[in-house]
C-alpha cells in the first residue's frame, strides 16, 4: 500500500498540538480541546486527513510524533499500554500483562488486562484487545508508574502482580502458569511484600493458595511469614479455572485440583 504522507499543519494546528504534547496529552479526548477550538470535530477531521493524529476510538485521539516520519499516522504504531492508560480511571495494567512486562513469564498474553474499579466491556482498539477486570477499591494498591512513549502508565509492581494473579488465576493463564512464574522469580521478589499484599488484598483464598504453593516449593521463609495469617474456615479451589475435583490439604484449606510440580517446568 502506498504511504499517505502527512500534510503541513497550519500555525493554529501546530500550536494546539504542541500545547497538548507539552501537557502530556499525547493521547487526548474531545474535552481536552474545549479551551482551544469551538468545533473540535471539524478540527479533528482536518488533522486526521493531514495524517497528524490517529483515532483510537470514539472520543479518544492520538498525536503522531515527529519521529514517526513523513508517513505520519500511516506508518505509526502505538504501544498498547499507552492506549490502555487513556481508557478508564482509576486503572493499572495488571495480571498476565504485568506478569509478562516484568519478565516473570515468557508467555505473551493475547490481550491487555486492565484492573479498574469501573465496570467496562472488553474492546478492540488498533488491533489490540483490552480486557477490563473490575476489582474492589481496596485492591488498588501496589502500583508503579512506568514511562511508555513519553507517557506515564500505571502497572502493578512485581509483588502485587503475583498476588493479583493468585487472586484471579483466570486472568493469568491459570494457577500453574502463576506458580511457574513465581517459582523462577523468587530472587527478584520481596517475600515480605508478597505476604503483606496477600493479607491486604482481602481474599483469604490468596493466603491459602500462597501457603500451599510455597509449601510445595519448600520455601520456609514464606511459611514463616504466613504463620501469623488468619485462614478462614471453608475450602478454596487451588485453581478456580478447572473442575472442582481433588484432594483436600487441610492445613491450607484448599481443594488441590491441580498438581504443582517444579520438576515438570525444568523439562
Amino acid at each position: 500500500m502506498e504511504t499517505k504522507y502527512r500534510k503541513a499543519l497550519s500555525e493554529r494546528e501546530s500550536r494546539i498540538l504542541s500545547e497538548l504534547s507539552y501537557r502530556n496529552k499525547g493521547i487526548f479526548t474531545l474535552n481536552d480541546l474545549d479551551e482551544f477550538v469551538q468545533k473540535p470535530k471539524n478540527f479533528l477531521h482536518h488533522l486526521i486527513e493531514k495524517n497528524w493524529i490517529l483515532k483510537a476510538r470514539r472520543g479518544i485521539y492520538i498525536i503522531v510524533p515527529l519521529e514517526a516520519g513523513s508517513g505520519g499516522a500511516s506508518d505509526h504504531t502505538v504501544h498498547s499500554f499507552a492506549i490502555a492508560s487513556s481508557l478508564v480511571e482509576p486503572y493499572y495494567i495488571g495480571f498476565w500483562s504485568a506478569l509478562n512486562y516484568h519478565g516473570l513469564t515468557d508467555q505473551i498474553p493475547s490481550v491487555i488486562y486492565i484492573a479498574t474499579t469501573k465496570l467496562r466491556h472488553s474492546r478492540n482498539i488498533l488491533d489490540n484487545k483490552f480486557v477490563f477486570v473490575k476489582v474492589h477499591q481496596r485492591k488498588m494498591f501496589g502500583v508503579d508508574k512506568i514511562n511508555i512513549e513519553k507517557m506515564q502508565v500505571a502497572i502493578s509492581s512485581p509483588e502485587k502482580t503475583i498476588v493479583d494473579c493468585l487472586d484471579h488465576p483466570e486472568h493469568a493463564g491459570g494457577l500453574d502458569e502463576v506458580a511457574k512464574a513465581f517459582y523462577f522469580s523468587k530472587k527478584e521478589l520481596d517475600a515480605k511484600k508478597i505476604v503483606e499484599y496477600a493479607k491486604k488484598i482481602g481474599n483469604t483464598a490468596v493466603i491459602k493458595r500462597l501457603g500451599f504453593i510455597t509449601e510445595v516449593f519448600g520455601w520456609d521463609d514464606y511459611i514463616f511469614l504466613l504463620s501469623s495469617a488468619k485462614i478462614k474456615s471453608g475450602y478454596s479451589l487451588l485453581d478456580p479455572t478447572i473442575p472442582k475435583t481433588g484432594h483436600i490439604r487441610e492445613k491450607w484449606k484448599v481443594v488441590v485440583n491441580i498438581t504443582i510440580d517444579p520438576k515438570k517446568w525444568m523439562q
